[in-house]
C-alpha cells in the first residue's frame, strides 16, 4: 500500500500552500483542486494543463486513491450494479437505477456494517471500516458516468442506502455530500440526495443543529418497540418515542419532512392494525411514506407479503390522510435491490 498522501485529503488552502513553498503559484492549487473534483480525475497524467514537472511533482509526493469497478451487472430492468474495489482491496456496491423520471445512484457510506438487522444481507457482513469522503464522491461520479454511457441520461439523484449505516459514518458523508453538490464539483442540489438511517437519534439531532439541505430517510419497518426490537437491534437504545422526538426536532430545524420507509413483510407488519399503528406514528411525525416490497435474502426468516396485503395496507394509510409511496424493486434478479448488497457476486 502507498505510503504517499491522498491529495483529496488537502484542502485548498493546503494545495495553495503547497504550491507556494515549491516556488510555484498559487493559482496551481486551483487547477488541480478543478481536475480532482469537477473533472474526477484519476491520475495525475490527465492534468493536461500542467506542466510535465508539475504532475512529476504531485506523482512523487502524492496518491488519489480513486476506487475501480471490479464487476457490473446489469438487470433485466435495465439496473446496473457494480462492485467498487477500493485502493486496500476492499469492495462495496453501488447501483445505478433508472426508472422512467428518474436516473439514481445508490452509494455506500460503509464496507459492511455493525448494525445486524435481521432482514439485510449487509446486516450479516462485518464492518470492516468507514468509506472516506473522497470513496464515496468517486462512487456517484462513476455511476454517474454509467448513466450518460449506456441510457445517455443525466444522473438525477443520490441515495446514500447501499452498505453501511451513513450517520456512523458522519463526518465523511457530510463531506461527500459537500463536494457532491459543490459548483466546484458534481453541483448537484442538494435536495436531490437523501440519507437513509437506521435511526441514530443523537445523530440525526446533529444532523438538524448543522442545518442540512438534503433529505433524510428513516428505515422504520415496524411502528411498535416490539416488533422494531426484534428485527432491528438499535431499537433498543433508539426507540420510537426518542426517534419521533429527534424527528421531530429535525424538522424544526431543517424544514424537510422525513421519508419513513417501511418494508412489509409477510405476517409480520403487514396487517390492518400494523397499518394503523405506522399512520399513527406518522400523524406525530412531519413526514411522507414509502412502502418497500421485501427482497428476500438467503438465510432470513421473512418475506415478501402479498399484493392483496400491501394494497389493503396502502388503502389504511390513505384514509388516514398520508402521503403514500410504494417503491418497486429493482435489479431483484442480479441482487441488486434494497436490502441485497452483500458482496454476494464477486467471486
Amino acid at each position: 500500500m502507498s505510503s504517499k498522501q491522498n491529495i483529496r485529503h488537502l484542502s485548498l488552502e493546503e494545495l495553495k500552500e503547497l504550491f507556494v513553498s515549491k516556488g510555484d503559484k498559487a493559482f496551481r492549487a486551483k487547477q488541480v483542486s478543478d481536475w480532482l473534483w469537477n473533472k474526477s480525475a484519476r491520475s495525475f497524467e490527465e492534468m493536461s494543463n500542467l506542466s510535465k514537472e508539475t504532475r512529476a511533482l504531485l506523482e512523487e509526493n502524492f496518491t488519489i486513491n480513486p476506487i475501480s469497478i471490479e464487476t457490473s451487472q446489469v438487470s433485466r430492468d435495465r439496473t446496473i450494479k457494480n462492485a467498487f474495489k477500493l485502493h486496500d482491496g476492499n469492495i462495496v456496491e453501488g447501483v445505478l437505477i433508472p426508472t422512467d423520471t428518474r436516473m439514481t445512484a445508490c452509494v455506500s457510506s460503509q464496507v459492511g456494517c455493525s448494525l445486524t438487522c435481521k432482514f439485510c444481507g449487509t446486516g450479516k457482513m462485518d464492518r470492516i471500516r468507514n468509506l472516506h469522503f473522497d470513496e464515496i464522491y468517486d462512487q456517484v461520479a462513476m455511476i454517474r458516468d454509467q448513466a450518460q454511457s449506456n441510457y445517455d441520461i443525466p444522473l438525477s439523484n443520490v441515495v446514500y442506502m447501499g452498505m453501511g449505516e451513513p450517520l456512523l459514518n458522519y463526518a465523511n458523508v457530510l463531506k461527500s455530500i459537500e463536494h457532491i453538490t459543490s459548483q466546484q464539483g458534481l453541483n448537484m442540489a442538494p435536495r436531490r440526495i437523501t440519507v437513509s438511517t437506521a435511526g441514530i437519534a443523537k445523530m440525526i439531532k446533529k444532523l438538524g443543529d448543522d442545518e442540512v439541505k438534503f433529505n433524510l430517510a428513516l428505515s422504520l419497518h415496524a411502528a411498535n418497540d416490539a416488533k422494531r426490537d426484534r428485527i432491528m437491534p438499535i431499537n433498543e437504545h433508539n426507540n420510537l418515542a426518542v426517534l419521533e422526538q429527534s424527528l421531530n426536532y429535525f424538522y424544526e430545524k431543517t424544514g424537510t419532512r422525513v421519508t419513513l420507509e417501511y418494508i412489509v413483510f409477510n405476517n409480520f407488519n403487514d396487517s390492518i392494525e400494523d397499518a394503523r399503528e405506522l399512520a399513527a406514528f406518522a400523524r406525530r411525525v412531519v413526514s411522507k411514506i414509502n412502502l418497500i416490497e421485501y427482497n428476500p435474502i438467503d438465510g432470513a426468516e421473512f418475506q415478501k407479503t402479498t399484493e392483496p396485503k400491501i394494497n389493503a395496507f396502502m388503502n389504511e394509510l390513505w384514509k388516514n390522510g398520508h402521503v403514500v409511496n410504494l417503491r418497486r424493486s429493482r435489479g431483484k434478479d442480479i441482487d441488486a435491490a434494497c436490502g441485497q448488497l452483500a458482496n454476494k457476486s464477486i467471486a
